[in-house]
C-alpha cells in the first residue's frame, strides 16, 4: 500500500515529538532536550505540543549556521 502523499492528500504540517526527532534522525529525548533548550520550538494544541514543519526547517538551519562557525 502506497503511503506517499499525493495531490489529493495533504502533507502533515504539524508534527508529533517522536515524529519530528525521526525526520531529523535524532531519538526522541534529544528531541525534547532541545525544546527544553529552547533550540527546537513547539506549539500546544491543548495538552499536546507539536511541531510545525518549517520550526523543523528552522532549527536545521540553525544547526547548519552552527557548524558553519
Amino acid at each position: 500500500m502506497d503511503t506517499a502523499p499525493t495531490a489529493s492528500t495533504p502533507q502533515r504540517r504539524l508534527h508529533r515529538v517522536e515524529a519530528a526527532a525521526e525526520m531529523l534522525g535524532v531519538k526522541r529525548s534529544t528531541a525534547y532536550e532541545e525544546i527544553r533548550r529552547g533550540r527546537l520550538r513547539t506549539v500546544r494544541v491543548g495538552r499536546r505540543r507539536l511541531i510545525p514543519t518549517e520550526y523543523v526547517e528552522e532549527y536545521i538551519e540553525l544547526l547548519k549556521s552552527e557548524a558553519a562557525v
